[in-house]
C-alpha cells in the first residue's frame, strides 16, 4: 500500500515545489490555507484546497490540531510539513 494523497501544511514556493513533485509521482495533493490565501498559486495547483482558518497564522498555519483534523478529514495518508 503506497502513498496516494498528501496534505501540504506549508505555503508559498515550498508548497508549489511539493505539489509539483507529488504530481510527478502520481500522488494527489491537498493544501491547507488561511482564508486570505485561497487564490495563491499553491491553492490553484493542488488537487484540493482546505481553508484552515483566518489569516492569522497562529489560528491557521500554526494550529497543529486543525492541520491534523483537515488531513484526516480529506483522506490523506501523510502530512508534509514543508
Amino acid at each position: 500500500m503506497g502513498l496516494s494523497r498528501v496534505f501540504i501544511a506549508n505555503r508559498g514556493e515550498i508548497a508549489v515545489r511539493i505539489i509539483r513533485a507529488a504530481r510527478s509521482l502520481g500522488i494527489e495533493t491537498v493544501i491547507g490555507v488561511s482564508s486570505a490565501d485561497t487564490d495563491t498559486l499553491g491553492a490553484r495547483l493542488a488537487d484540493r484546497t482546505v481553508v484552515l482558518g483566518p489569516p492569522d497564522a497562529g489560528r491557521s498555519y500554526l494550529n497543529e490540531r486543525l492541520i491534523v483534523q483537515a488531513a484526516l478529514a480529506s483522506g490523506c495518508d501523510a502530512i508534509h510539513p514543508g
